[in-house]
């Protein structure tokens, strides 16, 4: 039997306020912008840092604790699945995104640390909450 993999881990740091809203059927989904950065010398010695965006989308209590912990310039990682959503616009263009939708998320840092340097972790998936 062959299986296939699609598994995706981030550590990076919020572009944006996360977004919350809900669908028709009431299940709530935020999304936010998640920035990680890569840096490497060239062979001439120079330090290059280059900056990858990524679209990631959270789904019921995930979405939930995403929305309510979250906010921008804090440091998370992120595991969880590619998506390639695909859609036609009014003019009758076709486009595509292509997004994490997250299954795991762990806060590196919580907003009372970006202002005072505590130390504190916290682990959140869609299953739990964190108290």
């Amino acid at each position: 039997m062959t299986r296939g993999l699609n598994k995706v881990m981030l550590i990076g740091r919020l572009g944006q306020e996360p977004e919350m809203r809900y669908t028709p059927s009431g299940r709530p989904l935020t999304k936010f912008q998640l920035a990680t950065n890569r840096s490497w010398k060239s062979a001439d010695g120079e330090k290059k840092t280059e900056t990858e965006w990524f679209n990631v989308v959270a789904w019921g209590k995930l979405a939930e604790i995403c929305n309510q912990y979250l906010s921008k310039g804090q440091q998370v990682y992120i595991e969880g699945r590619l998506h390639t959503r695909q859609w036609q616009d009014e003019e009758g263009s076709n486009h595509s995104s292509v997004e994490v939708i997250a299954q795991e998320m762990l806060m590196l840092n919580s907003k009372s640390e970006e202002q005072d340097s505590e130390s504190k972790e916290g682990i959140l998936s869609g299953d739990e909450y964190p108290f």
